[in-house]
This record gives structure tokens, sequence and C-alpha cells, in this order.
């Protein structure tokens, strides 16, 4: 019964993972900010970004510009753009963990502030299914199993991540006590020896002394 509700508990938590960021966010003038996304290993990842014009109508102005650089935890870069106004990138992880989209904004005098829309996907999330029905000219029915099959593999897959994190934790829980039962041990050692030598000094001192 309980292996059964943490079950179900995963698979509602993967459910509801975050697989998907629109963000909105302010950038000045010479300033970087960065995001951070937990990634299984062979996950797709689609990303877009664009400076929001701040004045409809009228070209972006020159001062907006933006350098974007996306990368993995072990820093294998998967995208890099200088001085652009809207860019995209899509890749297939390969390395699990953290993945970094690193903006930052041109240096100008005077500063500017300028807003930059980003879309970052990944897993079943990433892919266009609008355009896979389109291309693939299937039925509505056909359509949803496909869909529900990626989204069953792309749990299947994050369960497997998730387990593999779990199982790396243990380890280094397991290891990290260990340490500290052998810190314990030689702290009670070195306790037991200096109070040893503090009893052998007084008993020498006052041997000595005549006293005992």
């Amino acid at each position: 019964m309980d292996s059964c509700r943490s079950l179900i508990a995963l698979l509602i938590v993967m459910i509801l993972y975050p697989a998907t960021r629109a963000l909105r966010f302010d950038l000045q003038s010479g300033d970087m900010k960065c995001i951070a996304e937990d990634i299984p290993t062979r996950a797709m990842v689609v990303g877009k970004y664009s400076v929001v014009n701040p004045n409809e109508g009228h070209p972006l102005p020159p001062s907006h510009k933006i350098n974007v650089k996306v990368m993995s935890a072990q820093e294998t870069t998967y995208h890099q753009a200088d001085g652009v106004e809207t860019g995209q990138f899509a890749y297939s992880a390969g390395e699990g963990g953290d993945h970094v989209a690193c903006f930052s904004a041109v240096d100008h005098s005077p500063e500017v502030t300028m807003t930059v829309d980003f879309d970052w996907r990944t897993g079943v999330h990433a892919k266009d299914w609008s355009n896979v029905a389109k291309k693939g000219q299937v039925d509505t029915m056909e359509f949803e199993v496909k869909r529900l099959l990626d989204t069953v593999s792309s749990i299947r897959d994050d369960m497997f991540y998730l387990r593999d994190r779990e199982y790396e934790m243990q380890e280094l829980n397991i290891g990290t006590n260990a340490k500290m039962a052998w810190l314990s041990f030689l702290s009670l050692v070195v306790c037991l020896s200096v109070a040893g030598l503090q009893l052998w000094h007084l008993k020498t001192f006052f041997e000595k002394k005549k006293v005992i």
C-alpha cells in the first residue's frame, strides 16, 4: 500500500513538473540574468527568446541587443548568440542536471532597460503537436494516442531519472554518515588521549611534589 501511494505521489509530481517556462523579465545594460532548469539526459529541449519592442510600430532601438548562452552543468555549450534581438534553440540533452540559460545585455551608454520574453520547453512539451498532426494528416483519435504515448514515455524517463538521482543522494548520505562516524570516533580517541595525558601529567606532578 505504501509503495502504491509513493508511486501515485511520484506520478502527480511528474505531471505537475514545470516542463514549460514562459518568462518575461527586465534586463539593464551590462547586466546578466541566468535561468536554470533540471533536465534529464536525452530530454528534448527547445527555447525561444526575443527583446520586446518598447515602441510598437517602430523599429527596435539599436541599444536593445542581448547575448545568450545555454549550457549544461558540465559547461557544455548548446547555444550561443551575441548581439541579437531574437533567436531560438533546440537540442537533445547529452548530460543530465541543471542546464542554464544566461542573458546579458549589451553595454550601452546611457543605460537602458529592456524586456525579454523567454519560452523554455522540455520533454514532451518541447514538441509542436499541432505541426505533427498537420504534417502527418492524422485524425484526432490517432493524434491523441500519439500524444498520450509520448507523455507516458516522458513520465517513465523522468521517473527513471528521479530514481537515479535518489540513488545518488542515498550513496552520498551513506558516504557522509560513514565519514561522520569516523570523525566522531577520531574525536573520541583524541579526547580520551588528551584526558589520559592530563591525568598522567597531574599524577607525575604530584608525585614529584610528594603530594601522593
